[in-house]
Formats: C-alpha cells, sequence, structure tokens
C-alpha cells in the first residue's frame, strides 16, 4: 500500500517552501512508518531551504518531531504500532568503529530509511536529517524512533530531536558540566538557551548568559542564567572572568559558530577548562590562535555534534526531568502553527523573535 499525504517540500535553492501530495509507502525491513504528532521549525530546515547543506533537492523538510507509529517493518523490535516516539538524526549501526568501542553516541554509520518517498510524479525527495517531518505520515529507519512517555507534551518533548537535545547535550555530555562549576553560554538563541538549560540540571552555580542582544540575554536570565552580559556594550572575555573571581569560567560553550565568538570562548575559560563548540560555522570560516596559548592555556577544546547524545539513553531520561519539573521544555515552544505557517515561521527565526515554532499535525 501507498499513502498520500500532504507534506511540505523545498523544489530549489531559496524557492518558497509547498504544500504538496506525497506518496509514502510501507515500511520496509528495518523501516517504520510514523503519524507525525509534531514538528519543531528547526534553522536546520531553514539551511536545506537554502542550499547550504547540500544540493539534493528537492527536500521534504522536518526533522524535530514526535509522531506514533503506525506501521513497522517485518524485523522490527525496539517499537511496536502505538508507541509514541521522538525521531532522531543518530540511529546507530552497532558495528561501525565508534559503536565498536563502545561510544554510540558517536556513530559513523547512522542510517535511514532505505525506500524513498516521492512526489506524485515519482520524484525522489530527500529528507531532511534523513527524517523530513513536516508531514502527515513518514518513512524513517527504526533506528530513528525512540519510545518516550504518552503523557507529555509532544511539542515540548518533539524539541529534543536536534536544536534543544544540542544544547542540553553539549553542557552535560560534551562540556561534562559538574555541580558547582561554572559555565558561560556564548549566543543565546534556542541551542545556547538549551545549554543554560543543560548547565542548571548538571548543578553549575554561576551560569553567565552571552549575547549582542539584550532581549535574549533577558530571555536567558529568565530561563535559568544567573547573569547576563550584553556583548555589544561589554568585553564579554573581562566580564566572564570578573563574575568569575578573575579565572574564567570552567566551561563556555560556544553556540554561534563564528571565528570572533570562538576566540572570546577561548579566552574566557579559566586554565584547564573546557571550550565547547555547538554553534555551526560556514565553510569559509578560518581561526587563528597563537598556538603557545593553545598549550599555555591547557583544558580542552571540543566540538559538540548533536549534543554528544545518544537518544536511546537521553531522550527518555530528559522526558523524566520535564516530567517531574526539572526542565522546562515549554519555554523553548514560541508558538503552534499549522503546515500553511512555515514560511512565516523560517521569517520570525531570522528575526530572532522565537525560539521555537511549532507545527502541529494532530
Amino acid at each position: 500500500m501507498v499513502y498520500e499525504v500532504q507534506g511540505v517540500v523545498v523544489r530549489s535553492k531559496n524557492a518558497p517552501a509547498t504544500i504538496e501530495t506525497i506518496l509514502v509507502p510501507e515500511p520496509g525491513p528495518g523501516e517504520a512508518l510514523v503519524d507525525i504528532l509534531t514538528s519543531g521549525v528547526c534553522h536546520t530546515d531553514l539551511h536545506y531551504k537554502q542550499g547550504s547543506i547540500s544540493d539534493d533537492f528537492p527536500f521534504l523538510l522536518g526533522h524535530e518531531a514526535t509522531g506514533i507509529v503506525s506501521g513497522v517493518g517485518p524485523d522490527v523490535t525496539n517499537i511496536a504500532v502505538g508507541d509514541r516516539v521522538i525521531l532522531n538524526w543518530r540511529a546507530v549501526c552497532g558495528t561501525c568503529r565508534a559503536c565498536a568501542k563502545g561510544k554510540p553516541q558517536y556513530c559513523f554509520n547512522t542510517h535511514n530509511a532505505t525506500q524513498k518517498m516521492t512526489l506524485r510524479d515519482g520524484t525522489e525527495l530527500s529528507p531532511a536529517l534523513g527524517i523530513g517531518a513536516f508531514i502527515e505520515k513518514t518513512l524513517v529507519a527504526a533506528g530513528q524512533c525512540t519510545r518516550v512517555d504518552t503523557e507529555s507534551d509532544a511539542a515540548a518533548i518533539g524539541l529534543l530531536g536536534c536544536g534543544v537535545m544540542a544544547g542540553i547535550g553539549a553542557a552535560i555530555n560534551t562540556g561534562e558540566v559538574q555541580r558547582g562549576e561554572s559555565v558561560a553560554v556564548i549566543g543565546c538563541g534556542g541551542v545556547g538557551i538549551a545549554a543554560i538549560a543543560g548547565a542548571q540540571l548538571a548543578g553549575a552555580t554561576t551560569i553567565i548568559a552571552v549575547d549582542i542582544d539584550q532581549a535574549k540575554v533577558d530571555m536567558a536570565l529568565s530561563l535559568g542564567a544567573t547573569h547576563g552580559v550584553n556583548s555589544r556594550e561589554t568585553d564579554p572575555v573581562e566580564a566572564i572572568r570578573a563574575l568569575t573571581g578573575g579565572n574564567g569560567a570552567d566551561v563556555v560553550i560556544e553556540a554561534v559558530g563564528r571565528p570572533e565568538t570562538y576566540r572570546q570562548a577561548f579566552y574566557a575559560r579559566d586554565l584547564a577548562g573546557r571550550v565547547v563548540l555547538v554553534g555551526v560555522p560556514t565553510p569559509e570560516m578560518m581561526i587563528e590562535l597563537p598556538l603557545l596559548d593553545v598549550f599555555g592555556r591547557g583544558g580542552s577544546l571540543r566540538s559538540s555534534w548533536y549534543g554528544d547524545c545518544l537518544p536511546s539513553r537521553d531522550f527518555p531520561m530528559l522526558v523524566e526531568q520535564y516530567a517531574r519539573g526539572r526542565l522546562n521544555l515549554d519555554a523553548f515552544v514560541s508558538e503552534r502553527i499549522g503546515l500553511a505557517d512555515i514560511e512565516s515561521a523560517f521569517e520570525k527565526m531570522h528575526a530572532g523573535t522565537v525560539l521555537r515554532s511549532v507545527v502541529e499535525l494532530s
């Protein structure tokens, strides 16, 4: 059987996102069919639209999603029809060198559905991050589905599928923030504020939010930061040092992805401190640092891929923290919209007026 459903497609670079009829096949071996409940509008979707990730158009957008499993392939055992799941783009293979080392969170061979979803004329679609969730029903690899509690707000927990997990994981998994440590986060968009939430969850006692936009600093202060720095008005390196006894922060998380902010992060950490890059740079960006400073400051410089998360481990734990009131995922849901509102959501994202617009399909 082939299902005809509605989904959001971008056909060429910077073309408008349009609602199209999409053909979705029955799941084959290792695959699952998921009825989408919610999907967050993420910067990655905008990058696909702009052609800055690849030119494999047309793209089926959307990936930060929750849904209900409505079909599984014959060999699927990790999920069953009726399960509520969060979708992820790290379906670990179990056999690559990272998995063999017992570090599946760094799996080098994550996989997606084998079959393709298509337009009515047979044109194959490239689903964003192997998911494609701005659609009523999508086809994914079964390993991209993590079963979670059915009572939590789908719009809130679905954001763990990408940006919120990237930020929380940058603090907890990559930065390994410990109780009582100081943390500075440079860049207070959705990922940066999620890093602040992660630092708070880990027990950091000093959490410094840095941004050039005072409104974002104020939002960060309302969501867990203990101090705010407007870096348009104040040198952030000096401000972070002043707030940490003149030493610098134990962990500095760079959530912008630019050379100038990475340099700030490098010099704003304490001796033997950790720098975590979770902001995504563009290919042409370069940075130059004195090698003696790299040596002399010690510590570590780390990059965080998807918050170094393992969905099967991290998603249920964070959903439980949300259910207990220790992780305010509701605050990340700025608005709830329909499929027809996605272009408007991209404009709001670009203007920085939302943390997340969330598409609700059921």
